[in-house]
């Protein structure tokens, strides 16, 4: 018999993490404790996640992902790697005002990313199976995330050419070793690295914000 999920201790847990993230009159419990039974429920018989406690997923995925809520800008939102909704759909359940595309190469993925967004009913979130290096959009994105997709020169690489003129890209990290990832870093863009602190998580978060390099007066791009 499966185990049934714990749901009131796991809200208990969310409630707590959210507050201690400042995030409650922003981050709606309920909705992100769905999301939790969703993706324990899926992951028993997908292995969408390595990790397999609800409990372990409070920190870990869910007050991770939330951690970068308030670096958040615009209205147009791609999550690149989105993998089980990380951080796309908990950002998307916290600001129903937010475009989202959550972007993934995995068919089991993306099939429970498009199961997730009916049942919790995101309607504004758009599902698409695609390497970001092969996609091919017309549209372009205030904000574009990835969580621990990617070596930071090559997912700009990869995702610049989508990212608004004023846009930025929020690079989700644990240890960041910036001579490492920014080598190959095509010119024209700026990063600065932010420490995050995420409640009962025991290691070392940052995100990573990366714009283009303002054009000095005088100067043009070419």
């Amino acid at each position: 018999m499966t185990e049934a999920f714990p749901r009131a201790a796991v809200t208990r847990a969310v409630a707590d993490g959210v507050k201690r993230l400042g995030l409650s009159a922003t981050a709606p419990v309920e909705p992100l404790v769905d999301y939790l039974a969703l993706l324990s429920r899926w992951n028993r018989a997908f292995n969408l996640s390595a990790v397999r406690d609800p409990f372990e997923m409070v920190p870990r995925h869910l007050l991770d992902s939330l951690a970068t809520l308030p670096y958040l800008e615009g209205s147009r939102l791609l999550d690149v790697g989105s993998g089980a909704g990380l951080p796309g759909i908990p950002l998307a359940l916290c600001r129903p005002d937010l475009q989202v595309t959550l972007l993934d190469t995995n068919g089991k993925k993306t099939r429970f990313l498009r199961q997730a967004a009916l049942e919790l009913a995101l309607n504004r979130v758009t599902v698409v199976q695609e390497r970001i290096e092969r996609w091919s959009t017309d549209s372009v994105f205030d904000t574009v995330t990835a969580r621990a997709f990617a070596r930071l020169d090559h997912f700009v690489q990869g995702a610049g050419r989508i990212v608004a003129p004023h846009g930025l890209i929020l690079a989700m990290k644990g240890h960041f070793d910036g001579d490492v990832e920014t080598a190959e870093m095509p010119p024209g863009w700026r990063f600065e690295v932010e420490p995050l602190e995420v409640p009962g998580l025991d290691a070392a978060r940052c995100v990573v914000r990366i714009r283009r390099q303002k054009v000095k007066s005088g100067e043009t791009d070419g």
